[in-house]
């Protein structure tokens, strides 16, 4: 059984393998602006800017992990895209992604991506 802190930090970095063997480039984890944070931050090229929030859940007993996003999280989410993109001064298209890791029996990871799941 994993702590919740390890299971955690065992998703998201389950999540950015995800990305990177799908040729996305991590260009932060766990990137901060004031209360905001965002889990992962990805490139595809020099075109898209993804912004993906990680839920990882030990078993589905209380629901999908992806339902755990609430209106507050994506409005701070927002918030930490938009300061980053000025930081960035990125020009080009940005997308949000939800990521839902559930923990299998063997230690893996059942990984379901939502792509432009704010809209």
């Amino acid at each position: 059984m994993h702590a919740p802190h390890a299971l955690g930090q065992a998703g998201e970095a389950a999540a950015a393998a995800f990305y990177l063997a799908r040729g996305y480039e991590v260009l932060a984890r766990g990137y901060r602006h004031g209360r905001a944070e965002v889990d992962l931050v990805l490139r595809q090229g020099t075109a898209l800017l993804v912004f993906a929030e990680v839920k990882t859940r030990s078993g589905g007993q209380y629901g999908p992990p992806e339902t755990f996003v609430s209106a507050r999280k994506k409005e701070l989410f927002r918030l930490a895209a938009t300061h980053l993109q000025e930081e960035l001064d990125w020009r080009g298209d940005i997308r949000f992604d939800i990521l839902a890791l559930t923990l299998r029996r063997d230690g893996s990871f059942l990984v379901e991506a939502f792509e432009d799941a704010f809209y």
